[in-house]
């Protein structure tokens, strides 16, 4: 059995200073400060602090695991920040502790969050048994932030027994969130015309409950023709497992109408799958696809600082501009001059 080196790193200087010791008994005991900042340091691009932020997983996975992990989509405006804050206070409420990793569109700019989640959520912001963590999205696709797993057990660690990631939006790779919770929940929104004209098929299928969302006032019957035309939808795909038919639910996020029926259902599921074995196959395999996901970001992050890659990079990317040598050909060279840790030009 391999083991992993636990031993403190002393980084360099420059920057914040962290102390794995510190972080974990502090994250242990809930602290929101200790939270906070084992979160900033697992985010951190540097590498001095990925060795640190390594050290302290390993320290606090002995503590996760024990949460309800739930993903959660939707299409643009369908009020996911909205049904979070009301699916919060209902969970809260119900003496649960949830925590929420809203992750934002990152500005081309300054890489920061766009739309700032947790200005929409103020009511649970100030609830002392949520916390809420946006986090900007950044070069990352699928919706989600590239340490978004590493945030989650760090939260499990804190004691949230309901972690709740919200994703930028549906997009054609906006599947990401699906692949790392156990529970994936598609918000949706009444339409007037063709409900399912702004969503893509792949993520209807990937979704274990779809939420029309918006389902009071003028909306009310425009919910119901919605939630029809969803369910008659899902007659013709394929379920993400076959013991459990994706349900479609009204609710109304405002007025917290059908916000208990979706906690009930999304208990319903988790009992389902813990029946038939396969809530832990389905996190044992997302556990293995996160290794090699690492895998291939680390490979990506040392081809490029590797000097013998650097050294042929310009030329390489001249070559295939002007079409005098293909992509594949290009990559091969690359990846060649890796292996060899040679380049002769």
């Amino acid at each position: 059995m391999t083991t992993l080196n636990t031993t403190r790193v002393v980084q360099r200087s420059g920057g914040p200073q962290y102390d794995v010791d510190e972080l974990y008994e502090g994250v242990l005991n809930g602290n929101c400060l200790a939270l906070a900042r084992s979160i900033t340091l697992v985010e951190s691009q540097r590498h001095d602090h990925r060795e640190i932020a390594d050290q302290l997983l390993t320290k606090l996975l002995p503590h996760t695991g024990k949460s309800l992990r739930i993903g959660l989509s939707g299409v643009p405006g369908a009020g996911k920040s909205t049904f979070t804050e009301a699916f919060g206070t209902h969970v809260t409420g119900e003496g649960h502790r949830i925590a929420v990793l809203a992750i934002d569109p990152s500005s081309p700019k300054t890489k920061g969050s766009i739309l700032g989640d947790k200005t929409r959520m103020e009511h649970l912001a100030t609830n002392p048994n949520a916390y809420i963590r946006p986090t900007p999205s950044g070069c990352t696709l699928g919706g989600v932030a590239r340490r978004t797993r590493e945030a989650m057990l760090i939260c499990e660690a804190a004691g949230y027994d309901v972690i709740l990631v919200e994703t930028v939006g549906v997009g054609q790779s906006e599947i990401a969130v699906a692949q790392m919770t156990d529970v994936f929940v598609l918000v949706l929104v009444p339409g007037g015309g063709d409900e399912l004209q702004g969503i893509k098929k792949g993520i209807v299928e990937l979704a274990d409950i779809l939420v029309v969302n918006k389902c009071d006032g003028d909306l009310e019957r425009a919910g119901d023709r919605a939630k029809g035309s969803y369910q008659n939808a899902l007659q013709l795909l394929y379920p993400s497992t076959s013991k459990w038919i994706p349900p479609v639910l009204k609710v109304s996020s405002l007025e917290l109408r059908g916000v208990d029926t979706a906690w009930e259902t999304l208990n319903d599921f988790k009992g389902i799958m813990q029946e038939e074995g396969l809530f832990e196959k389905r996190r044992m395999a997302q556990a293995r696809d996160w290794m090699w996901s690492e895998v291939g970001d680390n490979l990506m992050e040392a081809l490029r600082a590797h000097p013998s890659v650097n050294a042929m990079v310009k030329d390489l990317e001249g070559e295939v501009a002007h079409s005098r040598a293909t992509p594949s050909a290009a990559a091969k060279a690359m990846m060649e001059a890796f292996v060899k840790g040679s380049y002769q030009p």
